[in-house]
C-alpha cells in the first residue's frame, strides 16, 4: 500500500480514531473540573497537617477547584504512596511523598517501587526536626540524656513520629554512635507523640516543628536540632553537627506525586497551580511559622531527586543493618 492509499484510509476512518484520542485530550483540557484530594502521611495536629492544609487552601485558589487534604497515617508514613497503586491516574487523587515511602521498600517488602511506580509533580519542603523534653525534665542538654541512658540501659523512653520514619532512624543512629541503649516508642505522628511527652509517658521525643509554639510557651524544651544551621526560632539550641555528629543533617524532604501513567498535560497543570500555591504569601507565612524551608523543584527535577534519594536511603539502611 503506497502513501496515498494510507492517507486515504486514514481519512476514511474518523469514527475509529476519534474515540481513542478525544476522551483523554478532553479530560486534560478541562482539568480540573472537580475537587482534588491529596493524601498525607500523618494525623491532624502536626507540622505536616498544618503546612499541607495551608498549601491546599492556596492551591484551591490557584487551580479554581477545591484541594482537599485527607489524613492517612500509619504504615510508617507510606499509606498515601501505597494507595497510589490503585488510584486512577487522572490527577484527582495524589499523595504527599514522605521520605519513609522512599526508604521503607529497602527495609521490608512493599507493594511499590519508589523509583518507578509514581508520577512526580512538585517538591515542596522539609522538616525542622529536633529532640524535645518536657520543660520540667531533668535533662538540660542532650549530653544529660545520653549520660542517663548510659546509667540506665534500655530504660530511657524516647518517642518518635512513626516506626522506621526519619526521626526513628535518626534516633537509632544517634544511639548507635553513642553506644547507648534506649527504648524507642513509635507513635502515629507528631499529633500523638507530643501529648504523650507532655503527659510524662515518655522521657523525650524526636519530633518536628509543630512543637515550636509549645517551646515558646515553655511547655517543652529542645535539646538539639537537626538541620545544617541553627533554627532562627531556636537560636540557643545546638545542631547535631555542633554536637559532633559528622554528616548528620536531617530534614526529611517531601513533595507531591500521583499514580504512574498520568497525562503530561495534567501533570503540567497541577505543577503550575501548585507552584503558585507554594509561593502564596499565606503559605510562605505558614512555612516561616513552622520553620520549614521552601524547597521548590519542578516535576523533572523532583523525579531526579527521588532517584538520588532512593540511592542514599538504600545505602543508609544497609549501613545501619536494617535492610531486607
Amino acid at each position: 500500500m503506497n502513501r496515498r492509499h494510507l492517507l486515504a484510509s486514514a481519512w476514511a476512518m474518523p469514527a475509529l480514531a476519534t474515540p481513542a484520542l478525544l476522551p483523554g485530550l478532553a479530560a486534560a483540557q478541562s482539568f480540573p473540573n472537580r475537587p482534588i484530594t491529596i493524601q498525607i502521611s500523618f494525623p491532624a495536629g502536626g507540622a505536616t497537617d498544618v503546612q499541607m492544609r495551608s498549601f491546599a487552601e492556596a492551591a484551591t485558589r490557584a487551580l479554581g477547584q477545591q484541594v482537599i487534604i485527607e489524613n492517612r497515617p500509619g504504615g510508617g508514613g507510606t499509606l498515601p504512596a501505597a494507595n497510589m497503586r490503585n488510584a486512577r491516574p487522572d490527577g484527582y487523587t495524589l499523595a504527599q511523598f514522605a521520605l519513609p515511602a522512599i526508604r521503607l521498600p529497602f527495609m521490608q517488602r512493599m507493594a511499590f517501587n519508589p523509583r518507578t511506580d509514581f508520577t512526580p509533580i512538585i517538591h515542596v519542603t522539609g522538616y525542622l526536626f529536633m529532640v524535645c523534653v518536657r520543660a520540667e525534665s531533668p535533662y538540660r542538654s542532650w549530653a544529660d540524656l545520653v549520660a542517663d541512658a548510659r546509667r540506665r540501659p534500655g530504660e530511657v523512653k524516647i518517642g518518635n513520629t512513626g516506626a522506621n520514619g526519619t526521626p526513628h532512624l535518626t534516633l537509632i543512629e544517634l544511639a548507635a554512635r553513642e553506644r547507648i541503649e534506649v527504648l524507642h516508642v513509635p507513635f502515629r505522628g507528631e499529633g500523638d507523640a507530643v501529648p504523650a511527652l507532655i503527659g510524662g509517658h515518655i522521657d523525650a521525643s524526636g519530633t518536628g516543628s509543630g512543637v515550636l509554639q509549645l517551646i515558646q510557651d515553655r511547655q517543652l524544651r529542645a535539646l538539639n536540632v537537626w538541620p545544617r544551621a541553627r533554627s532562627p526560632k531556636l537560636p540557643d539550641v545546638p545542631t547535631l553537627l555542633e554536637l559532633g555528629y559528622q554528616d548528620m543533617v536531617v530534614t526529611s524532604p517531601y513533595g507531591i506525586v500521583g499514580p504512574l501513567g498520568m497525562d503530561p498535560e495534567i501533570v503540567r497543570r497541577l505543577h503550575d497551580g501548585f507552584r503558585v500555591a507554594l509561593h502564596d504569601p499565606a503559605h510562605i507565612a505558614t512555612l516561616e511559622r513552622l520553620d520549614m524551608p521552601l524547597e521548590y523543584l519542578n516535576s523533572a527535577d523532583y523525579g531526579r531527586f527521588i532517584q538520588a534519594t532512593a540511592d542514599y536511603e538504600e545505602a543508609r539502611v544497609k549501613r545501619l543493618g536494617l535492610g531486607l
